[in-house]
């Protein structure tokens, strides 16, 4: 089970170029709004059409511009799962799950394979409802049988979760490894959460304005990422522009300090990244040790998320940015610290106006060189 993309559809200002390989996976597609990942499988699905590429399931030819092959939705059997599911509102629920099995098939044959897929994901006793009769949950899971029910050559969901909240979200996960472990073949999956690509994925594509910037596994991913793009989608909180200083330091002009590292830097270092709960509070002065001001404070359940600004700047040619003249800018000169509340009282949290010693472990620095 394999699928070769090579795409490139330009809309005016935008130009999607991507060229991929995947094989029996869950291939994820991680990126911001707008950036290609949905129309790759809408390319990939025949609902739009390249310019020019080729694309290939399991040595089936759906699309090649030199060829002048371009095979229809339907003569392409692939089962595309949109965000709002797209449920045949005139039709039961029974009738929406067998909606994609080819017609010619023996109608015993076509409701053993209704039933089949209805009783996986707890559909039964449902088959009369109508789509407006079920909850979004319930609509999910017809979705997901209709998908298995039409015995695609591959499958696609884009940002399955996105119209639900936390708890159903958490529930509604358990249906899609249900339909990962039913499906052998290539599955590729379209999110800009990162938690619920590592969760799904085998390996994801970090996806910027119409290109791939990089295919890694999801441990190379959060643990080596080779962008600022990955940096940030991996949820780095702290992917800032560096320059080179040597061979072990480089120089943060946003923040106006020097930091050492671990690995050796790269001369054409870009950025650098340091995740926000890496970050330490110490006593006072040492190696990549710096004194600090609390400016903002956040809390969720059990993190407190903290705006450092730099009170001991290195070079004075980088001045402090003061919020009330340039939003952005203010923001871009703070160091986001997450500290764990459990456990602590409120007098040991650091607050607003604290100034106190962090320190970036020199071994916890991403470098990045595009």
């Amino acid at each position: 089970m394999t699928l070769q993309a090579r795409i490139k559809k330009s809309f005016g200002a935008f130009t999607l170029d991507v060229d991929f390989d995947a094989g029996s996976e869950t291939f994820g597609f991680l990126g911001e709004s707008g950036c290609g990942k949905s129309l790759t499988l809408r390319c990939i699905a025949g609902i739009e059409t390249p310019d020019e590429g080729r694309i290939v399931v399991n040595g089936k030819v759906f699309f090649d511009s030199d060829a002048k092959i371009n095979l229809t939705p339907q003569q392409r059997k692939t089962a595309l799962l949109f965000q709002n599911y797209m449920l045949f509102p005139n039709l039961t629920v029974k009738e929406n799950v067998g909606a994609g099995i080819d017609r010619k098939t023996p109608k015993d044959v076509r409701d053993e394979m209704i039933f089949s897929e209805m009783k996986r994901f707890s559909l039964t006793g449902f088959e009369g409802r109508y789509p407006a009769q079920l909850s979004g949950g319930q609509q999910q899971r017809v979705a997901l049988a209709r998908m298995l029910a039409a015995r695609p050559d591959i499958l696609m969901l884009d940002e399955p979760f996105s119209a639900l909240d936390s708890h159903l979200k958490n529930v509604l996960e358990q249906n899609l490894v249900d339909l990962f472990e039913a499906f052998d073949g290539t599955i590729l999956y379209i999110s800009h959460d990162i938690d619920e690509a590592l969760r799904f994925c085998d390996r994801i594509a970090v996806v910027e304005s119409g290109h791939i910037l990089e295919i890694d596994s999801k441990n190379e991913l959060v643990h080596n990422p080779q962008s600022e793009a990955a940096l940030k989608l991996s949820g780095c909180k702290n992917a800032t522009p560096a320059e080179y200083a040597g061979d072990h330091s480089v120089w943060i002009p946003k923040w106006g300090i020097t930091v050492q590292t671990e690995k050796t830097v790269p001369k054409d270092v870009k950025f650098l990244g340091i995740r926000a709960f890496m970050v330490e509070r110490v006593d006072g002065p040492a190696e990549n040790c710096f004194k600090v001001r609390v400016d903002r404070i956040s809390d969720s359940r059990f993190d407190r998320s903290l705006l450092l600004g730099f009170v001991d700047r290195d070079n004075s040619e980088v001045p402090e940015v003061d919020r009330e003249d340039d939003e952005m800018k203010f923001l871009h000169q703070h160091l986001f610290w997450r500290v764990n509340m459990l456990g602590k009282s409120q007098e040991e949290l650091p607050d607003v106006g604290d100034v106190l010693w962090i320190h970036i472990p020199r071994d916890k620095v991403y470098l990045v060189t595009h």
